[in-house]
């Protein structure tokens, strides 16, 4: 894992300007991380850490191999980190929606996602959710009857979704509206 420091010390500040940059060779689609909006969005969460007076830092992660032009990937850690997270993620989550507005202002021409995480929570949480999906899909084949999750925010529901979608005997379907959306585990009749 690669970081960039937050320390305005360690390396050269972005002005923004896309344009004195110089652009890939044949590349027609321009990185977050060269049109500014990677810089825009440590920046921003490094403020609100201040702000709310977490002893906590930023980094913003290197893209890797497969990684999304449009994805900005940021990871916090120190002192602080469980109190960033909070109760099942939802303080981390707000802080993400929060830089994703930041970066994302009407009548832009591309949409960038900004992924905030806190000591590999996200990844946890999405292998945590992955292996009780696969348990109760079994449960659910071996009891035949149908199961149904706590309500879950769209990503979380995709976990389930994708970690059941080759899993033999079930299919998945969300129900409910908003906040109340919940994933159910249906068994398949042979």
């Amino acid at each position: 894992m690669t970081t960039v420091s937050t320390d305005p010390t360690d390396r050269e500040l972005d002005t923004g300007d896309a344009a004195a940059k110089p652009a890939a060779a044949g590349a027609e689609v321009v990185s977050a991380y060269d049109d500014g909006t990677a810089d825009k969005a440590l920046g921003f969460v490094a403020d609100v850490l201040a702000q709310m007076g977490m002893d906590a830092h930023v980094d913003l992660l290197e893209p890797e191999e497969g990684d999304s032009p449009d994805e900005v990937r940021l990871e916090i850690e120190g002192e602080d980190s469980g109190r960033i997270i909070g109760k099942k993620g939802l303080v981390l989550g707000a802080l993400q929606y929060l830089a994703n507005r930041v970066v994302n202002r009407p009548g832009q021409a591309r949409r960038r996602h900004v992924l905030v995480d806190a000591e590999g929570y996200q990844e946890r949480r999405d292998e945590t959710l992955a292996a009780m999906a696969h348990r109760l899909g079994q449960k659910a084949v071996d009891e035949g009857k149908i199961i149904t999750f706590e309500p879950m925010n769209a990503k979380e529901r995709r976990v389930v979704h994708m970690a059941l979608a080759k899993f033999a005997g079930v299919v998945t379907k969300s129900d409910g509206e908003g906040e109340a959306r919940r994933v159910q585990i249906i068994p398949v009749r042979r």
